[in-house]
């Protein structure tokens, strides 16, 4: 199948090239407004308590608005928030808010300051009288209408000569996603071309550097717009478009230089551009299709999660991994039919020229590997115990909810809203909730003073409203709410009347709720991605151990990975030079860095036993085996790991701490996997598990022969000869008459 979809993109490359192209710009074009049809929604758990308390007060009262956006006016020096003028001010522009945008702003819920049709609250102002604020409801149904809304008018808070400082869930829900759109900038400035010139010490060429780039750009481009197609059928997380960004331009990158190097090898070995096409797409391309089957199995674990944000990262990652995989065996092969030997051209021939087979394999990593072979217990002991105590840290691993913590210390919406909590600790934006349906009189009072004893409030429980439909909502603030958990479990236990329902709700219940369910789906996750990974690889590679060593190695990089992330933003080492303020991690946010960092860890593997396997079907032995797929991926997976890092680095300068979060764990991982794991490990562990590496039962290699999902044995297409034409190589592209240089395989005695 895939010699035959070689040929193909050949004979037609023009077309594909075209259709494709014009395809992906074409998503491209639809996609370019995606931002402003992302939401910030889907972190709680749908069928919990706390959501479920949330639909019987927003449908019997209404939405709450009274968090949605809070500004904060700050006298001038010497005069108080009572002085008349500037009264004045302050209540000629919360009228003209209200008066100019009718589409965008509901009403102004309470206010220190006149405002027709508001209620004036004489608790609003500080206690010097230096601060005041007004609550104002903003429009919309969803997440997504009220953030938009917000953009509209959080200019129109401005007011000359007056220090106005918004708070509340719309503006810090805005400085996130300006924050985000700022690192999806810097990574397009900085990032892509740093890239560039590493592909071109990588390749040694312009034109074989700009290849990878071109994927990579078409693959974002397309991913935007099947992302934006998503929007129409469920609610997607802004979060996504730097996922999309990042894997996208990654994998693509990575897919490009496994694709392209095997190109130029095979051109190297003197086949002609169709038949050097043909078989990278029949070894690389099938490696890259299966490689991206592999990483969407572990992102689909995501889809087993309940919150939407983990969904809709699902969808947008599985996406931009499709097409990379896809745009690397269309797109890509259609150029290299084009160019044909010309790949090389404006290139400098120290770096990464066209090279032969045995060239490769008796360079740096053929050689690393033959020593590695050599010392296998004195590789393997020092790097897994390494592993093992990398993972220590994890023992202090804290989750939390995405607040305005995440921010830098001195960001306008930050400081805003930390020092409203401070100056209004009772008028919390997002304080804990009971829902009570069928209380009465006294009861109500009953359960306000047994709620009030619950540890942790900064108040006593009391009622926003009076009861509608045998429904009433009493709030408390909370002193911190990234521990919440014991205030949230009290409220849960105390006793009820009979007949009385009460429900635990509000944002800190639903960020309790959202990380009591991911703990109870990760297993799932774990059994069912460790699974599939385990049988997509024994029908690709015809064995049951090394899959179940893949799972092993991957695990131990995790693991070490957290353990360093743990180290870092929960334990908060380095938090000065890296400018956040430690604290718990938002659990969505640490599935999400597993699913993508198993994925990779996964696919690197697939890259490095694609090219062991495919050299034991030829024939070779174990020890042989080993010794030629690290020579020939050693030097790829380390430079597309580099390019990855490079890529997160960027991420890394991001002025939010999920953003640092995955940033610094992918450049952690990359660093583990692809050095001491994928080029140390790897090899010393199958050294030493010698012939017992490729083992599975009887009847399962007989069901993976049926299948038919091996390896292709290739045989070489050229005439031997004794006598080469040195420039016959350079017309290759008009004959398959080529020679091929034989080579010894190396021998165990050489080895041991």
């Amino acid at each position: 199948m895939f010699a035959r979809w070689g040929d193909l993109v050949y004979r037609a490359r023009f077309t594909v090239l075209a259709v494709m192209v014009a395809g992906l710009l074409a998503l491209g074009a639809y996609g370019s407004g995606l931002g402003a049809h992302l939401s910030q929604s889907g972190l709680d758990d749908p069928g919990s308590e706390s959501v479920a308390a949330a639909r019987l007060a927003d449908g019997t009262f209404g939405r709450d608005t009274t968090g949605d956006v809070v500004a904060m006016y700050t006298a001038p020096e010497g005069k108080t928030v009572d002085d008349p003028a500037f009264g004045a001010k302050v209540s000629d522009s919360l009228q003209r808010l209200v008066q100019n945008h009718p589409d965008q702003v509901a009403k102004v819920n309470a206010s220190y300051f006149a405002v027709p049709n508001a209620p004036r609250v004489a608790s609003l102002a500080s206690k010097d009288k230096a601060h005041a604020i007004a609550s104002i409801a903003l429009k919309g149904d969803n997440d997504t209408a009220i953030t938009n809304n917000f953009r509209e008018i959080r200019d129109a808070f401005v007011i000359d000569s007056v220090e106005v400082q918004l708070a509340g869930m719309q503006p810090v829900a805005s400085a996130i996603n300006d924050t985000i759109a700022s690192d999806i900038h810097r990574m397009e400035v900085l990032a892509i071309p740093a890239v560039a010139v590493l592909l071109f010490f990588v390749f040694g060429g312009v034109i074989a550097a700009a290849l990878p780039l071109i994927v990579g750009g078409l693959t974002i481009v397309g991913a935007n717009g099947i992302v934006r197609v998503l929007t129409h059928f469920t609610e997607v997380n802004s979060f996504v478009e730097s996922v999309v960004s990042l894997i996208g331009l990654g994998l693509a990158i990575d897919y490009g230089l496994f694709i392209v190097s095997r190109f130029r090898e095979e051109l190297g070995d003197g086949y002609d551009t169709r038949t050097a096409v043909r078989r990278t797409v029949m070894t690389a391309g099938r490696t890259v299709l299966f490689s991206a089957t592999m990483i969407v199995a572990s992102l689909g674990g995501l889809l087993l999660f309940p919150q939407g944000f983990l969904k809709s990262m699902a969808y947008g990652a599985i996406a931009t991994v499709l097409l990379a995989a896809f745009a690397s065996v269309t797109v890509l092969p259609a150029i290299l039919s084009i160019l044909g030997r010309r790949i090389d051209k404006f290139g400098l021939e120290r770096f990464g020229q066209i090279r032969s087979t045995e060239e490769i394999e008796a360079g740096m990593w053929g050689r690393l590997t033959v020593w590695v072979m050599r010392n296998p217990l004195k590789v393997t002991v020092p790097i897994v115990i390494g592993l093992l105590l990398l993972m220590t840290p994890l023992t202090g691993i804290k989750f939390g909810g995405i607040n305005e913590e995440y921010l830098p210390s001195d960001n306008p919406t930050r400081v805003a809203q930390e020092q409203f909590d401070e100056l209004f600790p009772g008028n919390r934006t997002e304080p804990v909730k009971l829902v009570i349906r069928g209380a009465e009189g006294a009861q109500v009072g009953q359960i306000i003073k047994a709620a009030s004893g619950a540890p942790g409030l900064v108040e006593k429980f009391s009622v926003t409203g009076p009861a509608k439909d045998g429904v009433q909502v009493l709030k408390a603030g909370l002193v911190d709410r990234n521990d919440s958990a014991p205030t949230i479990d009290y409220l849960r236990s105390m006793d009820v009347p009979d007949g009385v329902q009460v429900l635990v709700g509000g944002t800190p219940a639903i960020e309790q709720d959202s990380i009591g369910a991911l703990l109870d789906n990760l297993p799932l996750m774990v059994v069912t991605v460790v699974s599939l990974t385990i049988l997509l690889m024994f029908l690709a590679f015809g064995s049951l151990v090394l899959p179940i060593k893949a799972v092993l190695m991957s695990a131990l990089g995790l693991g070490a990975t957290l353990g360093i992330l743990t180290w870092i933003f929960i334990d908060g080492h380095g938090a000065g030079v890296l400018n956040f303020t430690p604290g718990p991690i938002t659990s969505p946010m640490l599935v999400l860095i597993v699913a993508i960092i198993y994925g990779l860890s996964i696919d690197y593997e697939v890259f490095l036993l694609s090219r062991m396997v495919e050299a034991r079907a030829r024939g070779a032995s174990t020890t042989e085996a080993i010794r030629v797929g690290t020579a020939h991926t050693g030097r790829i997976i380390t430079a597309a790991a580099l390019i990855l890092i490079v890529v997160t680095g960027a991420f890394g300068f991001s002025d939010l701490v999920m953003m640092k979060y995955i940033a610094y764990g992918m450049i952690a991982a990359l660093i583990i996997d692809a050095t001491l794991i994928r080029m140390f490990l790897v090899p010393a562990v199958m050294t030493l598990l010698g012939d017992d590496c490729w083992w599975a039962p009887a009847w399962m290699k007989r069901i993976q022969k049926k299948i038919g999902l091996g390896e292709p044995v290739l045989e070489s297409e050229l005439i031997r000869d004794d006598v080469r034409d040195p420039a016959a190589a350079g017309a290759a592209d008009a004959s398959q008459s080529e020679v091929v240089r034989t080579r010894e395989p190396l021998s165990e005695d050489a080895i041991s």
